[in-house]
């Protein structure tokens, strides 16, 4: 493990464009502006609010103080939580989870440690806000987070928990969007919370930095796909509410695309190849532009060679 993580943060660092990692840098710099968080109720008991970084969820009502998946980026943290208390009539967020280590997604976790929440990540996420990252494709650095701001509790294995009387299902995935993915399910609900294992109006991101690569995010649309029917609403990491259709579609592009790839790399080709040859030509109508998501796959697939063999 650490030599794999060496090796993704060592001498790849200069290998994605120039072009590519300003243009992902200048999405991943959130505004200061004012925003306006948007709330839609998925039942009585559970929220989902947009416009605060990722989507953020909340589970209970009033008294019973609140579960939340992920906690927005750090500088809506104060928008996040009035429009929080707007809707549930307390701001008081008893447990907390991070779906996986990004900022966007965990920017509010020293706001809510501080307030007394216990926050709940997969023990890899735990580890990533506790080290420096830098992320070649974004041409940024992370530095490492305040105690107060890292995931009070690690955890390996799936589990569940009971909160306002509401059962709670969630599960690590391993090696998708990155290391320490996870889902958290509200079965009585129909609800499925997927972080950023479900991209909307584009290609995935496999942050192969931090253990992502298409090979694992295939994997996890796949076990995804087990927890749903056709009713089920399915909460990505940013984007409208979607549905099991807009998953198994998610899921038929990654199966369809990898071999694409294994094939690609198996004949010599770097990231750079595989965008002049439009290996993702038959896609691109309904993803769009693909060159980011081409090189990181690339360099995703390079942490796996051994295993895919024929590669070296």
């Amino acid at each position: 493990m650490t030599d794999r993580r060496q090796f993704m943060q060592g001498a790849i660092a200069g290998a994605v464009g120039s072009t590519l990692g300003s243009s992902a840098l200048a999405a991943a710099v959130a505004s200061t502006a004012p925003v306006s968080i948007q709330a839609t109720r998925l039942a009585d008991d559970l929220v989902m609010y947009a416009g605060a970084g990722g989507n953020v969820v909340t589970l209970g009502r009033g008294a019973d103080g609140l579960l939340m998946i992920d906690s927005g980026a750090a500088e809506h943290t104060d928008a996040l939580l009035r429009a929080v208390e707007a809707e549930t009539g307390t701001r008081r967020i008893t447990t907390a989870f991070n779906t996986h280590w990004h900022w966007d997604h965990t920017g509010g976790n020293e706001v809510l440690t501080k307030s007394g929440t216990s926050i709940m990540a997969q023990a890899f996420t735990r580890q990533w806000l506790m080290t420096s990252i830098f992320v070649p494709w974004q041409d940024r650095l992370y530095a490492r987070r305040p105690a107060a701001a890292v995931p009070t509790v690690g955890f390996y294995c799936d589990g569940e928990l009971q909160h306002a009387g509401q059962d709670v299902v969630y599960g690590h995935l391993w090696q998708a969007h990155t290391d320490g993915d996870i889902y958290v399910h509200f079965p009585k609900q129909n609800v499925l919370v997927v972080g950023d294992l479900l991209a909307v109006g584009g290609y995935p991101i496999l942050d192969y930095t931090t253990g992502g690569w298409i090979g694992g995010m295939a994997d996890a649309n796949r076990k995804l796909l087990t927890l749903c029917n056709e009713q089920t609403r399915i909460v990505p990491g940013t984007g409208p509410v979607q549905t099991k259709a807009d998953l198994q579609a998610h899921s038929d592009m990654l199966a369809a695309v990898r071999p694409i790839l294994v094939k690609g790399i198996k004949a010599g080709m770097n990231g750079d190849d595989m965008i002049q040859q439009k290996l993702t030509k038959d896609f691109d109508a309904k993803w769009g532009k693909s060159g980011l998501f081409l090189q990181n796959a690339y360099l995703g697939l390079w942490a796996h060679a051994r295993e895919l063999g024929g590669i070296v």
